[in-house]
This record gives C-alpha cells, structure tokens and sequence, in this order.
C-alpha cells in the first residue's frame, strides 16, 4: 500500500513538474511570439520612415529641378474669301496647309502654341470672308497640323453664324484635339473650370475675352451672353484671374479690344490690362486692331510681367492692296509671333525670355481664277528672320519683295520695342 501511496505521489509530482516545464515553455514561446511581433513592428514603423524620408526628399528635389516651357502665341487667323476660295481643291475639299509652310517649323519648336480664331465655322451656313466670316470646317486640319493647342475665341466675331455657330466653332477646334477658349457650350461659364495645361510640370491658365459681338448679341437674351461668351465685364474677369492665380503657376489672357488700324493703345486697354495684371496676369496677348501695337515690360512684385497690346494679323487678305483708305495699310499684312521660355525654380514661376518675331503674309498669284471669276493666291506667312539677309529662304525673293520683307522686319522691332532683361 505503502508503495502504492509513494508511486501515485510521484506520478502527481511529475505531472506538476511537466505542467510547470509546459507552463514555461508556453511563456517562453509566447515571449518569443510577443518579441518577434514587436521586432516586425519596429522594422514596419523603421521601413515607413524610410519611405517617408525618401518621398520627402524626392519632393524637396523635385521642387528644386529647373523646369521650363517654351510657349509660342499670334493674332489674327482671319480667313477672307479670297483664303478659302484659293484652297479649293478640283474634288471641292479644302486644303490650307500652304498657309504654313514656313511657320509649321518654328511652331513645332514650342511646348504649347496659341492663336487667335477670327470668325465661325458653321456647317449650316454659307462661307462667307466679310462682314461676317464662316470658314470651311478643313481650315481646323491645317491649323491643327501647324502646332496649334489652344484657340481663342472671344472676339467680335464669335456671333457671326449665331450662337449655335459659336459652339459649332468651338466643336470643330474640340474635334481635332485644339482647346477652344471663350466660349461656353456646356458647362456653363460659371460653372466651366478653368484651361490650365500642364506643360513639362508647369501650370499654365489661359483665359480670353471680348471687348464686343459686333451688336449681335442683341439676339440673345442677357442669361445666354452671361453664360456661354466671355465678354469684359471687369467683376467677372477679376474673379476668374485671381482663381487662376491660385490654381496655375503662370497666367496668360488674350483680350481682344481697342481700335481697329490704330497702332497704339487706347487710355481704356492700356488701363484694363494694368488692372489684369494688378489681378495676377503674367502675360497679356492682347487683339482686335488688325495691326501691331507695342509691347510693355511690367514690374511687380519683383517680377516682369509682359503686354503685347494687339499682336496683329497673322494670316488674312489684309495688306497694301486691298486697304485703300487705312493709313496703315502696310501694317495690316503684318504681325508678330511671341516667343516666350518659362522657368519654374524652387516652386516659382517667371518668364524666363521673351521675342517678338516679326511676321508678313505673302500673296503669290495662282494665274487661275475662282468659279466666280475672282483671282487665286498662295498665301504663305513668313517668320521674317529666315527671309531677311543671312535668313535660310532669303533666296526665294525676289528683289521687290526683298525690300518689303526687310522694311517690315526694321520697322516692326522698331515699333514692338520688346526688351526683355
């Protein structure tokens, strides 16, 4: 019995010594368990760090990389009749693409280009060159083939072909991958975000508006006007800039006032594109006068902020020939192309440079004429350093045009008097 008593405390005895060995391995194990937990969450919490601190230096360096942007803008696309009659093909297409021949290669150059739309494009109308312009929809191929990106469309003209060829125009620009700026099909203006391209991580807000509609916005009602045209109505136009201010690294407007054939500015656009930049505008393109007026150098806050006052036509039957009458004929077959490099260090933006490339449009006879007995022309826009002497097309004049290309390179430095430091 006695050994009975002694084996049963023994078996008991080692069953507690095993409970108390399992008991610790247990302990043993969940401290291991409990030691690598932690360990893994100091090595997460060491891995974020790293992450973070190296996310935070690849934007400390990415906001002190030097990005710059080379933005090209002109004035007046203006398609007379005498334009579109001379790019009838035999089969009834059109083709403009002569219109740039010599300005395609200087386009192609810049990260964004502007342009100015002088007119509709309305399907349902008839073409018409003037008083009210409607060009073929083929004019959008050429323009878009050239370089173009973004078309302004605030001007007198807009209404032409009525409000409906006001959207018809901005849908044709839309179709061939130009953005169409000044008009507002849907959404409505106020509620329509602002165009701000993003060229090379570089914002930059583009905005345009229209002194007038020519009186033919007396066909629509107060509602219409307000909503889908950018007219001058200064409490909107401030609104709208100082928001592009916020939202974009640079500001670029195009108005469109002043005096047709004047070549100065009047005391009412010299006044309103102050404002604008008092506003925010860093650049203003501005448009209307079918003729060059000068450039103006704006300091502010530190800063040089640039005004062309009109940029003048850039392509259009304006010229000596058929101004009789304007004192400044010659300038109508004139123009300027801005050629501007932006730069964007340690997170602010300036205009690096800035040219004003002087432009004319030459009219070449066909030797043919229109169905309806009106003679036909190449016209062709110059960019008047590769023609003037040492130029690389100085050869293809002949000596009479020599002498206009080389008056109107002089005159037009002259009169633009763009300086930029």
């Amino acid at each position: 019995m006695d050994n009975f008593f002694w084996y049963t405390r023994s078996v008991k005895k080692e069953i507690i010594m095993e409970q108390s060995r399992a008991k610790k391995r247990d302990i043993a194990m969940t401290n291991k368990i409990l030691m690598g937990l932690i360990a893994l969450v100091l090595g997460l919490l060491f891995l974020e760090i790293l992450i973070v601190n190296g996310n935070n230096e690849q934007r400390k360096n990415g906001s002190n990389q030097v990005k710059t942007a080379r933005i090209m803008a002109n004035g007046d696309l203006l398609y007379h009749d005498g334009l579109y009659m001379s790019a009838l093909q035999e089969d009834g297409s059109y083709d403009f693409t002569e219109n740039f021949t010599y300005v395609k290669p200087w386009l192609k150059q810049a990260d964004l280009v502007l342009g100015d739309f002088e007119g509709t494009i309305n399907p349902d109308y008839p073409l018409s060159g003037y008083p009210l312009f409607n060009a073929p929809q083929a004019v959008t191929t050429a323009i878009k083939d050239a370089g173009y990106n973004v078309m302004d469309l605030a001007h007198n003209h807009i209404l032409d072909s009525g409000l409906e060829g006001a959207f018809t125009t901005a849908n044709a620009f839309k179709k061939v991958g130009i953005d169409p700026i000044g008009v507002y099909e849907k959404p409505v203006r106020d509620k329509a975000p602002l165009l701000i391209k993003n060229v090379n991580g570089i914002k930059i807000a583009i905005l345009s508006y229209s002194y007038g509609y020519n009186g033919l916005d007396s066909n629509l009602t107060k509602k219409e006007v307000a909503d889908h045209l950018s007219n001058l109505d200064e409490k909107r136009m401030k609104a709208e800039i100082e928001r592009a201010e916020k939202e974009a690294d640079i500001t670029v407007i195009m108005p469109q006032m002043g005096v047709e054939y004047r070549l100065e500015p009047t005391k009412e656009q010299i006044t309103l594109y102050h404002k604008m930049i008092d506003w925010g505008a860093d650049v203003i393109f501005g448009g209307h006068p079918h003729v060059v007026e000068p450039s103006e150098v704006v300091k502010k806050d530190g800063q040089q902020k640039l005004i062309i006052y009109s940029m003048g036509n850039f392509i259009s039957n304006q010229r000596i020939e058929t101004m009789d009458g304007v004192d400044s004929a010659k300038w109508t077959e004139r123009g300027v192309l801005m050629d501007l490099t932006l730069e964007k260090k340690n997170g602010q933006t300036t205009i690096k440079t800035a040219q004003a490339r002087p432009t004319w449009v030459n009219r070449t006879p066909k030797g043919t004429v229109s169905p309806e007995g009106y003679p036909l022309y190449t016209y062709q826009t110059y960019i008047l350093e590769d023609f003037i002497k040492g130029g690389k097309c100085r050869n293809q004049l002949d000596e009479e045009t020599k002498e206009r290309v080389d008056t109107a390179y002089k005159e037009m430095n002259a009169h633009v008097n763009l300086k930029w430091k």
